[in-house]
């Protein structure tokens, strides 16, 4: 009913105009793709396609239009002098630079040079090298954020020492993160396609004021494919075609999208099909990390079956599918209409580091996994162009979202089998403006409503007779919601120099009916009904056009969503979790400088420092329950702990990058994080933070020709001994090596990788790699799952 519903609306709406088209190119006459072109007089804003071709119909008589592209001259001309040009005009390539576009900021499109946050972007070439198996690893590629991995179908990023419900995901602009976001390692980000993004960005920082709660560490903003309309009197064909296959996991990977783009209509669809095996660890390294055997069930028992070859991490394998079809339609230069449907299901995949824990020298699960993952999204995004009294440029969201997990545990050669099941419907809806008040000021406001049910099913089975029962459920039958509105100013006192601030008010609600059958808790109901302030003021400066300065204050909070007020789980062995329905939420106040120079158009570095504070921070505490400090929790008696906002937390630290063009095509880049992450513990003494990881980068030597790219990387990471491990980390041997003395650590690790592409016609390019070259075998710090040895990749695209 909804798509023909939006088919009769874009049949039935009809709009005269014309067209006008401009090419971009490069000095050689080659297109490029992915120009943005930019009016604050007509405020415009197009992309140009794989034909460096563009519609700038809406830009007509604009007397600055910004050209910008990174990696070359920015341009600021007239449509009158673009016309001069017979709409064909060449872009100059510059060796570096300090300015592209980006959108996280304030969901409008702004240089980078004019935010006071920094901003980082994975750009599609480097993508297309480096040809990530997930949209974790894709993230992994920037150099500036951490992953952890539980099993293989995981990845949970960490940034600037937060990670999980205080790190923000948004897809298309709209909000990923649920009510049941925990503090615990997630793995929502592989529900997403890597060969369906076509940009992420980076936001370092507290986002709060733009995104609201769990903006605390930083926003991953993903762009996904954007139907392209057509650039001539005929229709629009293009598409790609892929496959991969990997090595250590025995990958097999497809994808197909196809695009067809009319005058005013465009629509693309996208398919990715995943199958990962067996992740095989490498050869050198902590034998800990062996696999020596593995659970089998084999008729009415569980067996266990020694490994053959104990570098093999069984059951690791899964397989995924991924799918996207987008509509839209752009009647005039004012509007721009577009329809999106994603979908994404895993296969059941095992959680690894429970299938390693181990209990009197047994393993302790005849099974544990994840069921099938699966996120739909169904969102509409309405843009208008129209300078007014109240605003310049408007944008409507309206998204629909669910989100489906399952665990499934069994303990050894037991016949009860736990099924918890939940699901989420989340629907949102955004409303933003932006208005220039003169050419020094700029605002941008808007508002913001959430809402998210949250049902929770718990089955116990027989996997004998089949029979089943009700179980305790993971979460109480719930509603999150959320209400805001936000304003943010942008002034510049001169070409050098701009200030922006920002405020927003947030209303959180969270309703929550609790089954006391199997747990006997003094309450039956929880709610809440709170408000938050949060603001940020910042200023750039720009001494030369090759030097940027700037600062950020910035506060951020994270409301208590139903996974902290409402879950019962075991967070670690004799330790079980209940519910505390008295929370409120955590604050953060944030500082950062920032400091990017370019030197002799051949160098470029860039300097990050940041401190956070969070006040009334959510922590795992002794709690009590009906007066009892101990209870029996899935056949082990287990010490009550709850969430309180019981602590103050606080990470300090640095990253810095860079960037040497050398001649005939060659450069070198480098990317390093440290940061310190510290939280009081019950007694009042310091612990290190859970998700604070240790130093890490990478740094890469890179050859570029017209056809060919070749690159030699390093990534590499510090270690953390068993002193410098959180309280919660030295409680699980099992995920760690053993030093000298007995005690779990995280030894520190590098690797060397090969890349290599070449591009045969404008239609077809293959890409090949060797990862993890020495074959070591290493963990990634408070990761469950080994990560993977020597690894050859071979990868074919067909672009048409």
């Amino acid at each position: 009913m909804r798509f023909f519903f939006i088919t009769w609306l874009f049949i039935g709406c009809y709009t005269l105009s014309y067209t006008q088209i401009i090419t971009i190119k490069n000095q050689k006459g080659e297109p490029i793709e992915f120009v943005t072109l930019t009016s604050d007089n007509s405020k415009a804003f197009v992309i140009t396609n794989s034909k460096g071709k563009a519609d700038i119909s809406a830009f007509k008589d604009a007397r600055k239009i910004e050209i910008r592209m990174l990696g070359y001259q920015t341009e600021l001309k007239s449509y009158a002098e673009l016309k001069a040009t017979d709409f064909l005009f060449l872009l100059t390539q510059l060796n570096i630079s300090l300015d592209e576009m980006v959108f996280s900021a304030t969901r409008w499109n702004q240089s980078s040079s004019e935010i006071p946050a920094k901003i980082s972007t994975i750009s599609p070439k480097e993508v297309k090298l480096q040809n990530p198996q997930t949209a974790a690893d894709l993230l992994n590629v920037s150099g500036k954020i951490f992953i952890q991995k539980s099993q293989q179908g995981g990845g949970s990023p960490m940034i600037r020492g937060f990670a999980t419900n205080r790190l923000l995901y948004t897809i298309d602009g709209v909000r990923m993160n649920t009510a049941i976001f925990r503090s615990g390692n997630i793995q929502n980000v592989i529900s997403l396609d890597p060969f369906a993004i076509e940009h992420i960005e980076i936001f370092f920082g507290s986002g709060s004021v733009i995104y609201g709660s769990d903006a605390i560490g930083g926003v991953m903003s993903f762009q996904t494919l954007t139907p392209t309309l057509k650039d001539s009197t005929t229709h629009f064909i293009s598409g790609n075609a892929a496959t991969r296959y990997s090595s250590a996991n025995n990958e097999k990977t497809g994808h197909l999208d196809l695009n067809l783009g009319w005058r005013k209509v465009a629509l693309i669809t996208s398919w990715s099909f995943n199958d990962y095996g067996d992740l095989v660890m490498g050869s050198f390294g902590p034998k800990e990390y062996l696999r020596p055997f593995y659970v089998e069930r084999i008729g009415n028992k569980d067996e266990i079956i020694i490994n053959s070859n104990q570098q093999i991490q069984n059951p690791s394998g899964y397989t995924q599918l991924n799918t996207m079809q987008k509509l839209r339609y752009k009647p005039n230069g004012n509007w721009d209409i577009q329809y999106g449907f994603h979908y994404s299901e895993t296969s059941e995949y095992s959680r690894y580091d429970r299938h390693i824990r181990y209990k009197n020298g047994q393993p302790r699960y005849g099974e544990w996994s994840y069921g099938p993952q699966k996120w739909m999204m169904n969102n509409l995004d309405i843009s208008y162009t129209d300078s007014n009294l109240f605003f310049d440029e408007m944008n409507i969201k309206l998204a629909q979202q669910y989100f489906e997990e399952s665990r499934l545990s069994r303990d050894i050669n037991k016949l009860n089998r736990e099924v918890r099941i939940e699901k989420v419907d989340a629907y949102s809806s955004n409303l933003d403006f932006t208005k220039s008040l003169h050419e020094k000021n700029k605002l941008f406001y808007g508002a913001e409503v959430i809402w998210n049910n949250v049902t929770s099913l718990g089955i116990d089975e027989n996997i004998i007779t089949g029979e089943s029962k009700n179980g305790a459920t993971r979460y109480p039958k719930s509603d999150w919601s959320s209400y805001a509105v936000y304003l943010s100013n942008q002034h510049k006192f001169s070409e050098k120099w701009l200030l922006q601030s920002g405020v927003r008010y947030n209303q959180f609600v969270l309703n929550a009916v609790f089954d006391t059958t199997f747990y006997p808790f003094p309450f039956t109901s929880a709610n809440v009904n709170n408000g938050a302030l949060t603001g940020s003021i910042g200023t750039v400066f720009h001494p030369t056009e090759k030097w940027v300065l700037s600062t950020n204050f910035a506060t951020a909070f994270r409301s208590p969503n139903v996974d902290d007020i409402g879950k019962v789980f075991d967070s670690s062995p004799g330790f079980v979790v209940v519910p505390n329905p008295s929370l409120k939420a955590e604050y953060a106040y944030n500082a950062d400088v920032n400091i990017a120079k370019i030197f002799a158009d051949v160098v470029k570095i860039d300097f990050s420092a940041y401190y956070t504070i969070l006040q009334d921070a959510m922590v795992k505490r002794d709690f009590t329950l009906n007066g009892a400090d101990s209870i029996m929790y899935d056949g082990t008696m287990s010490k009550v702990q709850a969430l309180q906002n019981a602590a103050v937390a606080q990470v300090y630290g640095i990253q810095s990058g860079i960037e040497i063009k050398f001649a005939k095509g060659f450069s070198i880049s480098s990317d390093f994080n440290y940061q310190i992450g510290e939280e009081e513990v019950d007694d009042g003494t310091i612990s290190p933070s859970r998700h604070a990881p240790p130093w890490f980068g990478n740094t890469k030597l890179t050859y570029k020709s017209k056809k060919t790219t070749i690159q030699v990387y390093v990534v590499y990471s510090g270690e953390k001994k068993f002193e410098d491990l959180p309280l919660e980390e030295q409680q699980k041997p099992e995920i760690y090596a053993i030093d000298k003395n007995g005690k779990p650590w995280s030894p520190s690790w590098h690797t060397i990788n090969f890349k290599a592409m070449y591009q045969f016609s404008n239609y077809f390019s293959a890409s090949a790699g060797i990862e993890n070259i020495t074959d070591i075998r290493y963990r990634t710090y408070s990761s469950g799952i080994v990560a993977p040895g020597r690894n050859f990749v071979i990868g074919l695209n067909l672009r048409f």
